[in-house]
């Protein structure tokens, strides 16, 4: 019997595995809504069959000595678990379920680090990030869509646009200062991360803007942070939100495991009154179009360092917790993953048809404290909000939405 194949882990899953809490689990939720329900032997095969021909999912974390210097996935021929489950409907069935996606992470020492819980016509797809990234489980899953419904769930071309000459690198960063945070709410004492999913119209934007939906998305979230920090009594900063990019195709070949890069873009607090909204949205293009184009590692230089076999990982965990613990002040304001329209019809077949809602929230761990996360399917927006509850509570989250809807509706300009 051969030995199974080892992976080193990859920067990103091993700052993360460095970095693990209990108290707010480095989880992603991925929640599908169909028309009709799904039979289960059916799905699971299905299911099962998508894992084989991705194989990179069915891996688990090797077990080694204390000195050893790199952690390591173990991939394995089958899953040690059964990933999909089915849960009874109740009134607060699929509230307990995302409760669950938030606050229990798929074990790292079973393959595969996914769970797949299915309430009524919901999936509910709940990823270990230490691992696996959003848009590879919605490959996976786009996968098992084919498979159980028989239909073709290849990816939608891509939209195609013009191409831009070099840009420079963004002005206006915040250089040594730190930039806001987040203001307090009312924090909820439970702990773990609370979470707020709702459907809004795609915002409006002029044929030939210089700007696309995911700018305008970004301005709304610089300008709702902007004033929920002025409603709380917050001295205006600088913001820097985070925005993942990812330049993986979404057929059959994307590459599995957490393959997005990082990159930081930066507001001015004189840039977010809300009064100059076209510059806003020229400005804040022409910094992502910046940020996209620059070649750079996923996590930073710094962090291929950290990584680097130098010590044992023990020691280096050690260090890395502490360093980003030093860091805390300079982390980015928030967080905005933009999915995009999903590529994939996600249709199950003639009953359970074809996903008419597609949601995703990432990690919400403070500092940060609050992420926003976007998709889009049939025309609709679907927007989830995910928050510390040391930081902000349900009511907290309902005014972010109300914030988010109104200056989204405001990025609707023509020039």
């Amino acid at each position: 019997m051969t030995a199974p194949v080892r992976i080193p882990f990859p920067v990103v899953d091993e700052v993360s595995r460095h970095c693990l809490q209990q108290e707010e689990p480095e989880t992603v939720h991925i929640e599908v809504h169909l028309p009709g329900p799904l039979d289960g032997p059916r799905l699971r095969k299905a299911f099962l069959e998508a894992l084989h021909r991705h194989p990179r999912v069915l891996m688990r974390e090797a077990r080694g000595p204390w000195y050893r210097r790199r952690y390591e996935w173990e991939l394995t021929r089958e899953p040690d678990t059964e990933a999909v489950t089915f849960t009874p409907p109740g009134p607060h069935a699929l509230r307990d379920a995302r409760a669950r996606a938030l606050s229990e992470a798929p074990p790292l020492s079973l393959s595969p680090p996914v769970r797949l819980e299915v309430v009524g016509s919901v999936l509910l797809l709940t990823v270990n990030h230490t691992a696996l990234d959003g848009p590879a489980c919605l490959r996976v899953l786009a996968t098992a869509a084919e498979l159980y419904g028989g239909r073709d769930n290849a990816p939608a071309a891509p939209p195609v646009r013009p191409a831009e000459p070099p840009q420079p690198v963004p002005a206006g960063r915040a250089g040594l200062a730190p930039p806001a945070r987040v203001a307090p709410g009312t924090p909820d004492r439970s702990g773990g991360n609370g979470l707020l999913v709702t459907e809004l119209p795609l915002p409006h934007r002029p044929e030939g803007s210089p700007w696309t939906v995911n700018d305008q998305l970004m301005a709304a979230t610089a300008l709702t942070v902007a004033h929920w920090n002025r409603e709380h009594g917050a001295r205006p900063r600088a913001l820097r939100i985070t925005m993942p990019v990812d330049d993986r195709p979404r057929d059959a070949s994307m590459p599995i495991g957490n393959g997005t890069r990082l990159v930081e873009v930066p507001f001015a607090p004189a840039e977010l009154d809300g009064t100059a909204m076209p510059a806003l949205l020229r400005r804040t293009a022409g910094r992502t179009r910046a940020l996209k184009a620059q070649p750079r590692p996923q996590l930073g230089h710094g962090a291929a360092l950290l990584t680097a076999p130098w010590a044992p990982v023990a020691a280096r965990a050690v260090l890395t917790r502490g360093l980003r613990r030093a860091a805390a002040p300079w982390t980015s304001t928030t967080l905005l993953s933009n999915i995009g329209r999903i590529p994939y019809p996600l249709d199950f077949g003639a009953e359970a048809g074809r996903a008419r809602a597609v949601w995703f929230s990432a990690p919400a761990r403070m500092p940060r404290g609050l992420t926003v996360t976007t998709a889009s399917t049939g025309g609709r927006l679907h927007l989830a909000l995910r928050w510390s509850k040391a930081l902000l509570g349900d009511g907290d989250g309902d005014r972010l939405r109300a914030l988010f809807a109104h200056y989204l509706h405001t990025t609707e300009v023509t020039e």
